[in-house]
């Protein structure tokens, strides 16, 4: 799957080589508030946890993956959005429903970046027709990440336990079906 570049903003598939841009990601408590209570992330948990996670998820030709999100102008690393199989990690996994969801670096709050390169893949995911819906979960105190969610067209519909491999939490669903 490809992604078209904005004016702003360029995107690329993360690989494990990219570990350290996700450990300076992780770094931030403010970044980490709404994932784990805002602990920041090791390397040694970069490198032997979410490395290999995200081997196991990345697909090129179905957009799987971290799209890394980096400045046109200085191409500085701003976060990620991810894409993959709705509970990929478990029994229910279901390619036909991608989740969708992001991390970007509080420098870049507010500017209206997440929400850009967010819509960006949303759109090339429907353009190739990789699924037929679009998922995002969010900490139901997380606003930020829920007027994303709303800005590229995703509707609420309900409050859940998400539980995968790394540990549950109350989250609330928006989603989205394709035509």
């Amino acid at each position: 799957m490809k992604v078209n570049q904005t004016n702003r903003l360029k995107y690329r598939l993360l690989t494990p080589d990219d570990a350290h841009l996700l450990f300076q990601l992780d770094q931030n408590p403010a970044v980490m508030q709404f994932i784990n209570g805002g602990k920041v992330t090791s390397q040694e948990d970069i490198d032997s946890i979410f490395i290999p996670r995200l081997k196991q998820f990345s697909n090129s030709d179905s957009g799987w993956g971290l799209w890394g999100c980096f400045l046109q102008q200085s191409n500085d690393f701003i976060g990620w959005i991810l894409v993959r199989p709705m509970d990929f990690f478990t029994e229910k996994r279901d390619d036909s429903n991608l989740e969708i969801g992001w991390r970007f670096m509080q420098a870049s709050w507010g500017k209206g970046y997440a929400t850009e390169a967010a819509k960006q893949i949303a759109d090339a995911i429907a353009e190739h027709k990789v699924a037929t819906k679009l998922t995002a979960l969010a900490h139901p105190d997380n606003q930020g990440s829920i007027n994303i969610m709303k800005k590229i067209g995703l509707e609420y519909r309900t409050k859940a336990i998400h539980t995968e491999p790394l540990g549950s939490a109350e989250v609330v669903v928006y989603d989205k079906s394709f035509d």
